[in-house]
């Protein structure tokens, strides 16, 4: 446990000079940009997200996994890169049908097109999820933090240069892609130091072979990861489709400032997921107590937003943001569902239930898919953040319940008594003076 609060303590760390740097060039693109013109920023950022997010294998949690023994790290290693190689290939034919498809589903202008496709094979050549892997299964925080940081400090630079010579959506963008390329090349550097990577056990068959269910836990975690990208870039997506890049831009505000605390519980959820590997027994314990904690954070959290935000969202956003203020409370809601619900969701897929921890958060995900042109028909941007915070509720709930059932699988299994009957027991020995 006192591991496990150090090494979110360097997380959010990472986490606390990212929301600085954010806040800065965030500032700076919605009010060089304004409404519009940060509504077409948001749903190029939010597409190459997306696809990234979709044809991205969480490959993290697989040198977790299969490297956490350390006979065979190599192999799962080897085995990431080759679903790394599989993700860039996936993630360009994806980018090439959407952003094509765009202009029948998507207000974006046909100049910006060709600059959203190259944001989103950049996005998708900059994977970084296996180096994160190998950082954290040595439990080197504090380097994976400092790596990290590279893409924030980038953002805001560029953020700067593009406001004082190229202040249109190409110069952000342009911005945000060099982030990318920066940090997964930092990324892969240290894990580099760290571990020596042999590129000639790239294979996607050892593992398998070692493994009989290897395939099942990888397209478990990929859709389950897959789902939080729909919760979120997806979500912007549509919101972009079908209100409009005014409401995407707005929307995109409030879901940046008021979800920050999603951004937590992934922090949360990256951080237990190897302690629960390594510390079986005392999983369902920690995992209790890390939520404990969470819901705590969550509602401070909630009350500085409600209490707050609107004076946030004028200082950073400016006046033009201010009828968003509702949105970011009830997303800054949802934020404090998932940051309880992180440390369950870790369970599970520690536990080898991955499959269910999918199928939880995959039926509320697409109810509030399918909800969210009656629910911005109904309310707006409002509407919209209703949406997330049914889903964000429904699947913590399953979380939960889907813990408990495991809870009660373990008590099932473990004997009650171990010691034999009284009357089998061998008699003491006489102990020496």
């Amino acid at each position: 446990m006192k591991r496990l609060l150090q090494n979110i303590g360097w997380l959010l760390g990472g986490r606390g000079f990212n929301a600085v740097m954010s806040l800065l060039y965030l500032a700076l693109a919605t009010r060089t940009l304004g409404l519009e013109g940060f509504g077409y920023f948001a749903l190029i950022v939010a597409l190459g997200q997306a696809v990234t997010g979709l044809a991205n294998f969480q490959t993290w949690q697989f040198v977790v996994r299969w490297g956490a023994n350390g006979n065979g790290l190599a192999d799962a290693t080897g085995f990431a890169i080759a679903l790394d190689m599989l993700s860039v290939i996936m993630g360009t034919i994806v980018a090439a049908i959407l952003v094509s498809t765009a202009p029948l589903w998507l207000p974006l202008p046909q100049d910006l097109l060709w600059l959203a496709f190259g944001y989103c094979l950049v996005s998708v050549l900059a994977i970084r999820s296996t180096p994160t892997g190998l950082l954290r299964l040595h439990f080197k925080y504090g380097t994976s933090t400092a790596a990290e940081a590279v893409q924030p400090a980038i953002r805001a630079a560029g953020a700067v240069l593009a406001w004082l010579f190229m202040p249109t959506v190409a110069g952000f963008i342009i911005a945000w892609a060099a982030a990318e390329v920066a940090v997964a090349l930092a990324l892969w550097f240290v894990a580099g130091r760290t571990d020596r990577i042999d590129l000639s056990r790239i294979s996607l068959r050892r593992i398998p072979r070692a493994h009989p269910d290897a395939w099942r836990f990888v397209w478990s975690t990929n859709l389950s990861g897959s789902l939080n990208v729909a919760g979120k870039q997806v979500m912007i997506l549509m919101v972009g489709s079908l209100g409009g890049e005014a409401l995407a831009g707005g929307f995109r505000v409030a879901s940046q400032l008021g979800q920050a605390l999603v951004q937590l519980a992934q922090t949360v959820s990256k951080a237990i997921y190897p302690e629960l590997v390594h510390a079986r027994d005392e999983a369902l314990a920690m995992a209790r107590r890390m939520a404990n904690i969470a819901l705590i954070g969550g509602v401070m959290a909630v009350l500085v937003a409600l209490f707050a935000g609107r004076w946030g969202l004028n200082f950073v956003a400016g006046p033009e943001f201010e009828g968003f203020y509702w949105a970011m409370v009830i997303l800054a809601i949802a934020g404090a569902v998932e940051l309880v619900g992180a440390s369950l969701e870790s369970l599970l897929v520690s536990a080898g239930k991955a499959h269910t921890a999918f199928i939880v958060r995959a039926v509320p995900t697409i109810l509030a898919l399918v909800l969210l042109d009656a629910a911005i028909d109904w309310n707006g941007a409002k509407g919209a953040a209703f949406a997330v915070l049914g889903s964000s509720s429904l699947a913590v709930i399953g979380f939960y319940v889907a813990m408990l059932n495991l809870q009660q699988i373990r008590i099932m299994v473990e004997p009650i008594d171990p010691q034999p009957p009284k009357e089998d027991r061998p008699a003491p020995t006489q102990q020496r003076d």
